[in-house]
């Protein structure tokens, strides 16, 4: 019952001076929604930046060339041309723990279709490819193995390409040119969008892997080698095959080192949201200055009302208050401000993330731990930075309280 009545008290006190609470708690409220709209939309871009990830393909192996080094200056990854078909068909016949694997022949190149044309990457790769990287056909069908063999000049868009040269039709069974060369398009990718940092998934070709390599490109070089593994569990194995097949095949030496190098989605998705969670947690540790400001805030004005109300203490201990009463009384005080301010920047905060989520085309995940945590924090904050005031109020001797002007 007393405590009802000290909340009571409490709330009379503080919409006596409206103004004066609300930007007392605006502190606490940018800090807290601040947190909760980083937090959200770093978590939710993480999520999708896994999902991406994820999409690339099942169990899905990444090999490149390494990097060249002369002279102490060393070029980026894939500065060495260290792959070939014969590694290729080294992995698909000796390792044992993968399922398919496929060559990636990247060739930038205009693609022209009667008066259109369109400057695209297209990807020379085999057959299955679409199975590494989960690829859908909307129409027609992929190529062949007869068409690997032949090297046949046939080719599949993806819908970027036929929104560009075929607006409002099915292009199956057309003729492109991919540069000088004529091909047939025999199929039509399913749609997939824009990756999370603004590539067009859709604007590209494929072609036979055998095609791009003797038809369009040295007859020698093979950009990267997709792979996947049987099973996710066996990721490690395929990558140790994958490794000591490459080194077999280009004779290194013990101890020397690799000139290619493996990746899978694990270290991919562990790299791509390790920068983002870095940085949400930064830019959450300076929204938590913002809480600390408001809780200085909050210490600031329990001290302005402690010495406004220093005449209603020193008659309050005369009739009969203790001094733990009056401390109570003025922590209450400062909970309900940093609680009604916490309450505030987290349905703020919430608002501003889903805002942000919306136009940034973003996922928000908003956990309910984390509001939880969040408003016990603006109390520990109340009753840290109220609890000097408070007790600043219970020690007031109240003579010279009543005598206070």
């Amino acid at each position: 019952m007393k405590l009802r009545k000290f909340v009571i008290s409490a709330l009379r006190s503080i919409t006596r001076n409206r103004m004066r609470s609300l930007l007392t708690m605006l502190g606490i409220i940018i800090g807290l929604a601040s947190v909760i709209a980083l937090v959200s939309l770093g978590k939710g871009s993480q999520a999708d930046i896994e999902s991406e990830i994820s999409s690339l393909g099942t169990n899905l192996i990444m090999v490149r060339p390494g990097s060249t080094n002369a002279h102490g200056v060393r070029g980026g990854a894939g500065s060495k041309s260290a792959l070939s078909m014969d590694d290729v068909t080294a992995i698909s016949k000796s390792a044992e723990h993968i399922q398919y694997v496929s060559p990636l022949i990247k060739i930038s190149s205009q693609i022209i279709a009667g008066n259109a044309n369109w400057n695209s990457t297209i990807q020379g790769v085999a057959t299955t490819y679409p199975m590494i990287r989960n690829y859908e056909l909307a129409r027609g069908s992929f190529f062949s193995q007869r068409d690997m063999k032949v090297k046949a000049k046939v080719a599949v868009l993806g819908q970027t390409i036929v929104d560009e040269l075929f607006p409002g039709q099915n292009p199956v069974g057309s003729r492109i040119r991919i540069g000088a060369i004529p091909f047939k398009v025999i199929g039509i990718l399913a749609e997939k969008g824009q990756s999370s940092t603004g590539d067009d998934q859709d604007d590209i070709v494929f072609v036979p892997s055998t095609t791009a390599l003797y038809r369009m490109s040295d007859g020698k070089t093979v950009h990267d080698i997709m792979a996947s593994a049987t099973s996710e569990s066996a990721m490690d194995q395929a990558k140790a095959e994958i490794a000591s097949i490459l080194r077999k095949n280009h004779r290194i030496a013990t101890g020397d080192d690799d000139d290619f190098e493996i990746r899978d989605q694990a270290e991919i998705v562990s790299m791509a949201t390790q920068v983002t969670g870095t940085l949400t947690m930064l830019l959450s540790a300076v929204a938590c200055v913002s809480l600390l400001v408001g809780g200085i805030g909050i210490m600031n004005i329990m001290l302005v009302s402690v010495t406004e109300r220093t005449r209603e203490i020193g008659i309050l201990i005369a009739v009969g208050a203790r001094s733990s009463d009056i401390l109570i009384q003025f922590l209450i005080e400062a909970v309900i401000l940093s609680l009604s301010g916490g309450i505030i920047g987290v349905v703020t905060g919430i608002g501003i993330a889903f805002g942000l989520g919306k136009s940034m085309g973003t996922q928000v995940i908003v956990e309910p731990s984390m509001i939880i945590m969040s408003v016990g924090f603006t109390a520990a904050v109340g009753i840290f930075f109220g609890y000097y005031p408070a007790r600043k109020a219970s020690a007031l001797n109240p003579i010279e309280a009543m005598r206070y002007e």
